[in-house]
């Protein structure tokens, strides 16, 4: 099966120059997508809160995805990368058109697969230095962070929406601010629901970058 896979990241762009791109592509290597999966949604979003996530479960050996570019597949690279590993172990082929990457069984794939993890890895230690720096810096202020008791794991959040805000704001993502506070992000969407319910923060969460998983 051979799929064509366009994301846009609002309703005010167009998916038109994607699929002109893809088609175009299509016709000089004589090969035509059998399924188009279209969808209007954050890159920063995990693959599994997205359409492509269903694709990637669906998805069998030798089948191919064909994009535009890497970035239509997620805006962090760990993001990226998490599906490669996942289409490398199912042995399907991923083509993006402008970078002109294909990935598939030769040896340039497995270098260029071998890069991209190294530099995930590192974005994930830069993530995780952002946050320890925020958390020193919150410490630093006297203020405690979370709370080791409590009938409801939100109680542990009580007491820091601002220090919450702040980590949104210096865009650290939600699954890691959940963490250190030792909570699931659910439990944390339910405190900002109950808790940090203000028109200008929905805004910032809203465009904050997060991953869930």
């Amino acid at each position: 099966m051979i799929y064509g896979y366009i994301r846009v990241s609002t309703d005010k762009q167009t998916v038109k120059n994607q699929r002109f791109e893809i088609e175009k592509f299509c016709k000089s290597q004589n090969i035509r997508i059998e399924k188009w999966i279209e969808e209007t949604i954050s890159g920063t979003k995990a693959a599994d809160k997205r359409q492509l996530g269903i694709l990637l479960k669906d998805i069998q050996k030798d089948d191919l995805i064909i994009c535009s570019e890497l970035s239509r597949l997620g805006r962090k690279l760990f993001i990226i990368m998490s599906i490669i590993q996942h289409c490398q172990n199912v042995g399907a082929k991923i083509w993006t058109i402008k970078e002109n990457f294909k990935l598939d069984d030769s040896l340039q794939t497995k270098v260029i697969v071998f890069a991209f993890g190294l530099a995930a890895e590192i974005e994930r230690d830069m993530i995780s230095q952002r946050i320890k720096e925020s958390l020193a810096r919150v410490k630093s202020e006297g203020k405690r962070l979370g709370n080791p008791g409590g009938k409801y794991k939100r109680v542990r959040l009580t007491g820091h929406e601002k220090e919450i805000k702040q980590m949104i704001r210096e865009g650290i993502p939600f699954v890691e601010i959940a963490r250190r506070f030792d909570v699931d992000t659910e439990t944390l969407r339910i405190f900002r629901n109950e808790r940090l319910n203000k028109a200008k923060f929905k805004r910032m969460f809203k465009t904050s970058k997060f991953r869930t998983s």
